[in-house]
């Protein structure tokens, strides 16, 4: 079985407290695939608390038969990115990425290239950028459902490391527990997620700062329930009385909204609540 990349390791308990929780924004997703399998994807967000828009217009094209994707985006902000990956073409299991972006009214610029290879108990990742340069690589083992990570990055320039993470974890059935340690073992993570039945879905994290010990440990309890096939309620609270609520609900096929309220509960007479709502539209 071939283990998640590095950054996916964590991801089931990243997104039950992450996913449908739209906090102090107005976010809409147009999403439309053509016959010939070009896809078309409009992202658009506004800060209700300032009013400022950002948006993205996304199109990406397979070509299967040659192993092709080819992505293009234009977001507000003026950037204009590309990217090409070919997979499996010169072996099972390695991906070729390159990707470039570049400011239309500013010299931000980007050149980057991706290797990942992936089989049976290994995936790992070399990412190079060419115009800082530098250089991040991860790789993955499992074995029995035990899972370990690492990721590294080096600058070129400088000669130094500047990034050093790693992470143990085991994967069951219905559940997922791991430890992380990240920057250079400074700051560590143990999260655990459970499927505890089809319809409920439960999770915790704590996080601790070695370098700021008088904070003390961070702690995250989260839930996901579903109440029947197009609907569902997620809630989490944290050590410091924020409660996060959300509900999803899908009005038909290829339509779904998201509401979400953050709420202070040691401040609830207080403006110190944010809302959201997102909706997705797919065909």
């Amino acid at each position: 079985m071939i283990p998640p990349n590095y950054s996916d390791i964590c991801k089931p308990v990243n997104d039950l407290f992450s996913k449908d929780y739209p906090f102090g924004a107005l976010k809409l997703e147009v999403k439309t695939t053509t016959a010939n399998g070009v896809s078309f994807t409009v992202n658009g967000a506004q800060d209700i608390k300032s009013g400022a828009i950002i948006s993205e217009l996304k199109t990406k094209y397979a070509d299967k038969v040659n192993g092709l994707t080819y992505t293009e985006s234009w977001n507000t902000a003026n950037l204009v990115t590309g990217q090409v990956e070919i997979a499996n073409k010169f072996a099972k299991g390695l991906k070729l990425e390159l990707s470039g972006s570049s400011g239309l009214s500013s010299a931000k610029r980007a050149l980057r290239s991706k290797i990942n290879y992936q089989q049976d108990n290994l995936f790992a990742r070399v990412n190079v950028d060419a115009l800082s340069p530098s250089v991040t690589a991860d790789v993955t083992i499992s074995r029995d459902g035990a899972l370990a990570g690492a990721e590294l990055a080096y600058d070129l320039n400088s000669g130094a490391v500047t990034k050093t993470n790693s992470t143990l974890g085991y994967a069951g059935p219905d559940y997922t527990i791991t430890l992380q340690g990240n920057n250079s073992l400074n700051l560590f993570q143990l999260a655990f997620y459970q499927r505890v039945t089809k319809s409920v879905e439960a999770g915790a994290r704590a996080v601790y700062d070695y370098k700021n010990p008088e904070g003390g440990v961070s702690a995250e309890l989260g839930t996901k329930y579903v109440l029947d096939k197009d609907a569902y309620v997620k809630a989490k609270v944290d050590n410091v009385g924020r409660l996060g609520l959300s509900f999803t609900q899908t009005l038909r096929p290829g339509v779904k909204l998201s509401l979400a309220g953050l709420f202070d509960t040691t401040r609830l007479q207080e403006n110190a609540h944010k809302m959201g709502a997102a909706l997705a539209f797919e065909a």
